[in-house]
């Protein structure tokens, strides 16, 4: 069984340092901004553009109705918008390392582009509002007189590009083979929930 984790999460969770921790006691590859980095090379368009294409759809409407817009051509020549020349260059990247294998990929609707290897296991990492707020000040160094804002907006874009871009609801149980709350476990504790995890697939020739 291929050891290629996909990790969506809410902002605030922990989900960035749980993949951190999970690809290092796997010895695997970990992808974050590396995909950015990838998908700009690949496509031309900036890393700029790319980190910043999940953040315009905080707004449904405004991102639908942006992605409406004609861009330039994609397959078969037909017209495509920015939004989905920028979906397109990601999906491309994370395809091809998924073809390797091995790694650990946090965010970018890895678990979607992914869907059809039966080998990979999908995570989602979410935790209390409490504790989000806490790990947001503490650890990000967000604002306190602002973090409750910046978790929704982050949360509320990731969940519309999401459901946008692969008819999905962003967080709902089957997209995912676990979904653990960083509350309750730490992300120590999350890492060790992954790592059981895999070795029972294999164990079970799963």
């Amino acid at each position: 069984m291929k050891k290629l984790i996909t990790i969506s999460r809410e902002y605030g969770s922990g989900g960035r340092e749980v993949g951190k921790i999970v690809a290092k006691r796997l010895g695997v590859p970990l992808y974050i901004k590396d995909i950015i980095t990838m998908a700009a090379e690949e496509s031309g368009l900036s890393p700029e553009v790319i980190e910043s294409a999940e953040l315009q759809a905080k707004s449904s409407f405004s991102y639908t109705l942006s992605s409406a817009v004609s861009f330039g051509e994609g397959f078969g020549g037909e017209a495509i918008s920015m939004n989905e020349k920028l979906f397109l260059a990601q999906f491309d990247v994370i395809t091809e390392i998924g073809a390797k294998g091995e790694g650990v990929i946090v965010g970018r609707c890895a678990d979607y582009v992914l869907r059809e290897d039966p080998d990979v296991t999908n995570v989602f990492i979410y935790g209390e509002k409490e504790d989000k707020i806490r790990r947001c000040i503490e650890e990000y160094g967000d604002d306190e007189a602002t973090v409750e804002k910046k978790m929704a907006t982050y949360d509320k874009a990731r969940r519309n590009y999401y459901n946008y871009h692969t008819s999905r609801k962003w967080g709902e149980y089957k997209n995912y083979d676990l979904a653990i709350n960083s509350s309750l476990v730490g992300e120590e504790g999350a890492a060790d929930i992954i790592c059981a995890y895999l070795e029972a697939r294999k164990n079970n020739g799963k």
